[in-house]
């Protein structure tokens, strides 16, 4: 017990000097020069006041210990701060006027509700997140309801002339505007631009260079120069849905079959072009992703009539060749046994020309005496030969004719 005793002295000793000490360094510092006050509105600053004096006397505040004696103090409600911020020698997690604390987390769960008739409310679900829209879920939204009489009521004389006498001042406002505008004498840095306003300013006493001297600041509106180029952007918002979206109502999730997975697999895009990344990709990939498996082979019918065409074409021109040339042949024969026709006459006439010479020569000869025989220049009558060589004279008589008839 002894020992004890003197383990707990000796313990409880040094504790009491460091708190002494820190008591005597609080004391050793010198009282604040300035005090720190937010500056704030007369109502504020007298809703302050209030609330001070309110504290003071021991109002809805509770009573906050001093500077340096807050060594147990923890602030856990509202009314610990009072009215202020947090405490920094105090070393706990703080949230003075609910600052920091964390929102209520939303949930996807909407509750059941029934309406009137015990019926349960379905709508929930399709109003939840347009709080702020009329949303018409049910046939009893879109039937005509009973109007109210004096909603509907015509206005009395005196209201109707006040709306208009205030609408056609407005209009002859807007008009006096445009006309006077469209003025050739008008100015327009002294009749549209506003007139300058004067501020009383006063500085804050709390804020870093104050000054108590109050200043007027002079208002005026800049000048905007007509030729600037426009300085905002004209951006279109996607108009929103005139009205929530109707549920989609879908299956219940059923198990993919193999035969399923199979036809909606797809195989990974190949390109004949590009490969980026280096892979060695098989032919038969290549060609499967090319589609050309797919594609059917088929043979246009205009090869078929193309095909048609050139036979007949070719079977026409030959027809047309061969009657060319019986016809060349026939006219070649006609010419030929013309031409024969033609050198037979020539020959009966040379023959029948010979025949009247001889015949004449002959005359001639029996009235001298000697028939049969002609004399040339006293030379005597030729030997006389057969009768093949007057055959032979005939012939060669015929040869000569013929000769000269081609020369003609």
């Amino acid at each position: 017990t002894n020992r004890s005793r003197r383990r707990t002295m000796s313990t409880s000793g040094p504790v009491q000097t460091t708190q002494q000490r820190n008591l005597g360094l609080l004391r050793s510092l010198p009282q604040p020069s300035k005090e720190y006050v937010l500056w704030k509105d007369k109502a504020s600053s007298s809703s302050s006041s209030t609330a001070s004096s309110s504290s003071s006397k021991g109002g809805p505040f509770p009573p906050i210990p001093p500077y340096g004696k807050r060594q147990n103090f923890r602030p856990k409600t509202l009314a610990d701060y009072g009215d202020g911020g947090a405490y920094p020698e105090i070393h706990v997690a703080q949230f003075p006027l609910m600052m920091g604390t964390k929102d209520e987390q939303q949930t996807s769960i909407v509750p059941l509700d029934v309406s009137a008739t015990g019926a349960v409310k379905y709508d929930a679900v399709v109003k939840r997140g347009h709080e702020s829209k009329k949303v018409y879920t049910s046939l009893e939204d879109m039937q005509r309801k009973a109007d109210d009489e004096d909603a509907l009521a015509l206005p009395s004389q005196e209201a109707e002339s006040e709306a208009a006498s205030k609408t056609q001042a407005a209009l002859g406002a807007i008009l006096e505007s445009k006309v006077f505008a469209a003025r050739p004498t008008h100015v327009p840095e002294a009749c549209d631009r506003q007139k300058p306003t004067y501020i009383r300013y006063t500085p804050n006493p709390n804020a870093p260079g104050y000054s108590t001297t109050q200043r007027i600041v002079k208002m005026v509106e800049q000048q905007v120069d007509p030729m600037e180029p426009p300085k905002h952007k004209h951006s279109k918002v996607p108009r929103g849905a005139p009205e929530p979206p109707v549920p989609v109502l879908h299956s219940p999730p059923r198990k993919v079959s193999v035969a399923d997975q199979q036809s909606w697999k797809i195989p990974p895009c190949v390109s004949n072009w590009k490969n980026s990344r280096g892979y060695a990709i098989p032919l038969d990939k290549r060609l499967a992703a090319d589609g050309r498996g797919l594609r059917e082979q088929t043979v246009n019918n205009n090869f078929a009539t193309l095909a048609e065409a050139l036979y007949i074409a070719e079977r026409s021109a030959r027809e047309e060749v061969k009657a060319r040339a019986q016809i060349r042949q026939t006219n070649a024969a006609k010419e030929k046994e013309a031409q024969e026709a033609r050198l037979r006459d020539l020959a009966a006439e040379a023959r029948a020309e010979k025949s009247a010479v001889t015949a004449t020569l002959g005359g001639a000869g029996r009235r001298d005496g000697h028939p049969g025989v002609v004399g040339v220049r006293g030379e005597g009558p030729p030997p006389s030969r057969g009768g093949d060589d007057d055959d032979d004279d005939d012939d060669g008589g015929d040869a000569d004719a013929l000769a000269r008839a081609e020369r003609e």
